[in-house]
């Protein structure tokens, strides 16, 4: 990943004292940034090489819970060490906090120093080394949607999750004058996050009230998970500095729409566009039309790593922009998938399923799997869907997570791509999920049945 800060410069203005501190960072299942804060001299004198973490952090739950199943770490063997090595190529500067610099680790076995086979930025590099060995570079981007409210996160938690009042009243869709209201928030997220070495392109008001969604360029694979991550964190922080809160939470709400990441992808070759034939009526290769089959295919196999928690299903729903079928249409948003730019070197397929709450590594490791998969097996692609696509019931995307589970449990293709262990490891995490939910009694229950049942 390219950041834009050399360990060079990094020594230099720890020197001069313009940076004290450093964000040492592992990406956690969650797509989270986990790790510790350095004094940046201590980092530069030796800490750069690696540090340490309690392997339990790629084995919580949302509420950093330690639930029990896991075989990669446990009570029972004590909850040793990982190693977190950090990749100097990361090192950024964090605009938003005075004094402080970043850097992303890879986080290894402690004995072996061998990458950990079920860590995100592990597994998508898998897929990435792969694609190379195929003589292919993935090239991807992904789109981040969100909502902001008029209080804090401290105090909504003090109300109960109730007092959720969004920042602005009405659909701010591409709305320039509701968006001026959130410009206290958005543009220090755009100039920071730029500052910060991340190619953002702009922002856009969203189809609901308060609804913001982030662009930024496309970029190597690698790059486009490491972009997505560090700018997630980086919304949740400077909006907080606002004092505002804002959820990524695909919905919050049964009666507004969701939150989405679409995830545009493409495979390039010798610096060239694998996908692009110009010959073809949408100018879409042999490739790309395997590439396209496998990813159709397999995509309920890998619906939990698009959709991980009871929630992230609420928001398929017609008619509100967020997909039901798993089927692709030229641009046409009412397809799971999406060609976008037919007929044009920039020819690519848009992934319309999964929510804003996912984890880009892990999203786009299982989605390059599918791919590489349809391209060793040629698949053949189905025509496209024309006209509005929730109104078949064909390849429907699957109703809640225990039938995510279910395909990720029993995916041969994804046991291929990544190993019994890793699927066991987040099929595991899928059952604790579901597991939390149904032993709560949720508050729709109370209204609906205290007086009535």
């Amino acid at each position: 990943m390219s950041g834009n800060l050399s360990f060079a410069d990094l020594k230099t203005s720890v020197s001069d004292g313009e940076i004290d501190t450093v964000l040492v960072c592992m990406v956690d299942m969650q797509g989270r940034l986990m790790g510790k804060r350095f004094l940046a001299q201590h980092f530069v004198d030796g800490a750069y090489e690696e540090t340490h973490c309690c392997n339990y952090l790629l084995a919580t739950d949302l509420e950093m819970g330690t639930p029990d199943g896991f075989a990669s770490t446990n009570w029972a063997s004590g909850y040793g060490d990982y190693v977190m090595k950090p990749d100097l190529d990361t090192l950024r500067s964090v605009p938003w906090l005075e004094g402080t610099v970043m850097v992303l680790c890879d986080v290894l076995d402690h004995n072996t120093h061998q990458p950990i086979p079920h860590s995100p930025r592990a597994m998508l590099k898998k897929q990435i080394a792969k694609l190379a060995d195929m003589g292919f570079d993935p090239v991807m981007a992904t789109e981040l949607e969100f909502f902001i409210f008029e209080k804090s996160f401290d105090e909504i938690a003090k109300s109960g999750f109730r007092d959720l009042t969004p920042i602005s009243a009405y659909n701010e869709d591409y709305h320039i004058f509701q968006t001026t209201k959130e410009e206290h928030i958005m543009r220090p997220i755009r100039n920071h996050l730029y500052a910060a070495g991340i190619p953002i392109e702009g922002t856009k008001g969203e189809a609901e009230a308060g609804q913001e969604e982030l662009n930024i360029k496309y970029a190597a694979a690698l790059d486009t998970a490491d972009y997505h991550s560090i700018a997630k964190h980086a919304i949740k922080e400077i909006a907080w500095q606002q004092g505002h809160a804002v959820t990524f939470l695909p919905k919050w709400d049964h009666t507004k729409v969701g939150s989405s990441s679409h995830v545009h992808q493409s495979l390039w070759k010798d610096g060239k566009p694998a996908f692009f034939d110009e010959s073809d009526d949408l100018g879409m290769s042999e490739l790309m039309k395997n590439y396209m089959g496998g990813l159709l295919k397999y995509s309920p196999d890998y619906m939990y790593f698009l959709a991980p928690y009871v929630n992230s299903y609420k928001r398929f729903q017609k008619g509100s922009f967020a997909p039901t079928r798993t089927i692709w249409s030229v641009d046409n948003r009412t397809a799971g998938f999406r060609l976008c730019a037919a007929s044009s070197k920039s020819v690519r397929i848009e992934c319309r399923i999964g929510g804003s709450d996912l984890n880009p590594y892990l999203a786009m490791a299982a989605q390059l799997a599918a791919g590489i998969k349809g391209i060793e097996d040629k698949m053949d692609l189905d025509p496209p869907t024309v006209g509005d696509a929730y109104a078949g019931d064909t390849g429907m995307i699957p109703q809640n997570l225990r039938d995510a589970l279910g395909t990720l449990k029993g995916s041969t293709m994804l046991r291929e791509a990544f190993g019994d262990d890793v699927v066991d490891h987040y099929t595991r995490a899928a059952e604790w999920e579901l597991e939390e939910f149904d032993r709560v009694v949720t508050d729709w229950e109370i209204a609906r049945g205290f007086e009535r049942a």
